[in-house]
């Protein structure tokens, strides 16, 4: 009974004590745990104590005061540890509400409670690394972008990954990327481009495939057109797909945010190609659509020019394209449009033909002037002179401009009376100031020929006069062909020497083996062709022909020396005969009489078979020779042996002989005429030579 006195007094005093009450307030703060662990305390003591004990009456104590006592029982255990409590002495209180320890007078519902920790717990859900989640923008700055996940704190993303979304405010939702949840500085790292990536590959096959327009940062330019920063992946805008007109400077385009079409990607490779201009094109095409239904010819339209290319101009007729021909754009000849128009001019055009199915137009600019032609003077007549400038050379002649938008042809047949036809190039060049005479005028079909030619005196004109049949002439040769040579007499007058006509007595396979072009030559008239304005000349006339005598020299039968220059594939010899003439043997008429055959540059005795003074050939056989004498040794022989017996056989070599002595002297012994005619004709031939 003391021992309950003194513990009941000791509690007393501890409650009484001011200093010990704050600490003991201090300690008892609502905090779960620490009332946890004095209530699992209280409890426990509670199960010690005898189940049969009587009940001691006491005065309910507050939680406060409770609390306190706990607290303050250790440190007098401390200092008195001699003094020891039963717990078997400590009664429990049946009617403590424990769960009211360490709270204030206010209460909430079991109910309440379990809301309130529901939206505890949602406040700090958990993350992992490398989780794409979804953010709301909570402040955006010059540099960053704050973006709450539901953490403990929030992340941090630089604006740079933002500029494909210039419009970005707080409130919006966007995907981020885990990087670390907690870096050194305890900061929450988070990457809304790495989350893009992630899946920007199934985002750009669904747009794709719905034909979705997303919008897009151009990053900087390339080669042939812009990189986009489409969902963080780099996509390429070709130069031809930024707008429906020609870019000419694709600087104006970066750092800007534009709206896009994926129009194509290349799974392989990785690539994907994006199109500013399909955006438009269908708005276009009803636009264009429209205006064709609305055009007339002849109507007169306000464009701008879009394009210049070397065959005409691209003109904007504000949704659709016409084009205005090269030839349809001055009256005047012009080399190349930009001549005369610039890009981005404007000026007025006229349509002169749509076609509604390929939806082309056909644009004039020289229409809606007055036509160059009207102003030409009434007076103007054929066989008129006019002075005009070559603006336009071809092959087959000059185009001389009369007046700005009149032109005349002048012909190569019109510029010198020379028949052989020369490109215009060696007579003119574009500049150049001709005079010309008119030769044709069709005012309706608006076209003029012109001639340089009639200006100078026509040199056919008195031609048999001044270059009269047989009469000799010295030219220059211009051409050469295979069949002959041009000789030019004076400027518009020149005939043909045919190959024939070359030289008496050489054979001569090509005309350039006599001559060359520049060269002077000296021709004969042979005849003149007056309406076809042609002379046939001769070279060969100038000497007379020295196969009246080669008649008497060569005849039938008679042997003379010659050289074998050349044998053909055939077996053909040619035989170099005296005077410079040529012969020819076939192959049976060079066999020798030791059954061989001769070669070239062997000199061997030949008799003429033949003589043709027309064809101007000569058919030579050694082999002749020998089988003559053959025929006539043998009766010669045979008469012999029987009046004398046996008789020495002669000699290959003596029959030979024999027979070509024999030849000689059967031959008609040359008169003194004949000696003086050969004579001349080898000084002749020798001076032509020469």
């Amino acid at each position: 009974m003391a021992e309950k006195k003194e513990t009941a007094a000791k509690a007393k005093t501890a409650t009484k004590k001011p200093a010990a009450k704050p600490a003991a307030e201090k300690k008892a703060t609502p905090v779960k745990k620490e009332a946890k662990e004095v209530k699992a305390e209280v409890v426990a003591k509670k199960a010690e104590a005898p189940a049969k004990e009587p009940r001691t009456k006491i005065v309910t104590p507050t939680a406060t005061e409770v609390v306190a006592e706990v607290k303050a029982e250790k440190p007098v255990v401390k200092k008195a540890p001699s003094v020891s409590v039963k717990t078997s002495e400590i009664k429990p209180l049946a009617e403590f509400d424990w769960d009211r320890i360490g709270k204030y007078e206010d209460t909430y519902s079991p109910a309440e409670k379990q809301s309130m920790q529901e939206v505890y717990d949602e406040t700090l859900k958990s993350i992992a690394e490398q989780e794409v989640l979804m953010g709301t923008v909570v402040a955006k700055t010059n540099r960053e972008v704050v973006i709450n996940i539901g953490y403990k704190s929030e992340g941090v993303v630089t604006v740079s990954e933002f500029r494909y979304n210039p419009d970005l405010k707080p409130g919006d939702q966007v995907e981020v990327f885990v990087v670390n949840p907690e870096d050194k500085n305890g900061q929450l790292i988070l990457s809304h481009a790495r989350a893009r990536s992630l899946k920007a590959w199934d985002r750009v096959n669904e747009v794709l495939a719905s034909q979705e327009i997303i919008k897009g940062y151009v990053k900087c330019r390339t080669k042939g057109g812009l990189i986009v920063d489409v969902f963080g992946i780099e996509a390429f805008l070709p130069g031809s797909q930024i707008d429906v007109k020609p870019i000419r400077d694709y600087d104006v385009y970066v750092d800007k945010t534009m709206e896009f079409k994926v129009v194509k990607i290349n799974k392989e490779f990785k690539n994907i190609v994006v199109s500013h201009k399909a955006l438009i094109e269908a708005e276009l095409e009803q636009q264009k659509t429209q205006i064709i239904s609305k055009l007339e010819k002849g109507q007169v339209l306000e464009g701008t020019v879009k394009n210049i290319t070397s065959y005409g101009v691209f003109i904007d007729l504000g949704g659709v394209d016409g084009l205005v021909h090269i030839t349809d754009l001055s009256w005047s000849r012009i080399n190349h449009p930009e001549e005369i128009l610039t890009l981005d001019q404007k000026l007025n055009v006229v349509i002169l033909d749509f076609d509604d199915d390929k939806k082309r137009i056909a644009l004039g600019i020289k229409q809606l002037q007055e036509h160059p032609w009207d102003k030409l003077d009434a007076k103007l007549a054929v066989g008129d002179t006019v002075k005009g400038k070559v603006v336009v050379v071809a092959d087959y002649g000059a185009f001389i401009e009369v007046i700005p938008g009149v032109e005349g042809l002048i012909h190569v047949s019109e510029i010198t009376w020379s028949n052989h036809l020369k490109p215009a190039q060696e007579f003119f060049k574009v500049g150049d100031e001709v005079n010309a005479q008119i030769l044709t005028l069709d005012r309706e079909e608006r076209k003029m020929s012109l001639g340089v030619k009639q200006l100078a005196k026509d040199p056919w004109e008195g031609i048999e006069a001044k270059y009269g049949v047989q009469s000799k002439h010295t030219g220059k040769v211009t051409n050469i062909s295979d069949f002959g040579v041009f000789v030019e007499l004076e400027q518009g007058v020149d005939g043909l020497i045919h190959i024939s006509d070359l030289s008496w007595s050489k054979k001569i396979n090509h005309p350039s083996e006599l001559t060359k072009v520049g060269e002077k030559m000296d021709v004969v008239i042979l005849e003149i062709d007056r309406e076809n304005r042609r002379l046939s000349l001769g070279h060969k006339q100038l000497e007379e022909n020295p196969w009246d005598v080669f008649e008497t020299v060569f005849t039938e039968g008679s042997t003379h020396e010659g050289t074998i220059t050349e044998i053909t594939a055939k077996g053909l010899a040619i035989v170099s005969l005296q005077y410079g003439v040529e012969g020819i043997a076939t192959k049976k008429n060079i066999e020798k009489e030791d059954g061989s055959l001769a070669k070239v540059d062997e000199k061997l005795s030949f008799k003429v078979l033949e003589f043709n003074k027309n064809a101007k050939k000569i058919v030579l056989s050694h082999t002749q020779l020998f089988k003559d004498a053959e025929v006539e040794e043998k009766p010669s022989v045979s008469s012999s042996s029987k009046a004398k017996g046996k008789a020495k056989p002669q000699s290959q070599g003596e029959t030979t002989s024999k027979a070509v002595k024999k030849n000689n002297d059967s031959m008609e012994k040359s008169t003194l005429g004949d000696i003086d005619a050969l004579s001349a004709l080898k000084a002749t031939l020798e001076k032509g030579e020469k």
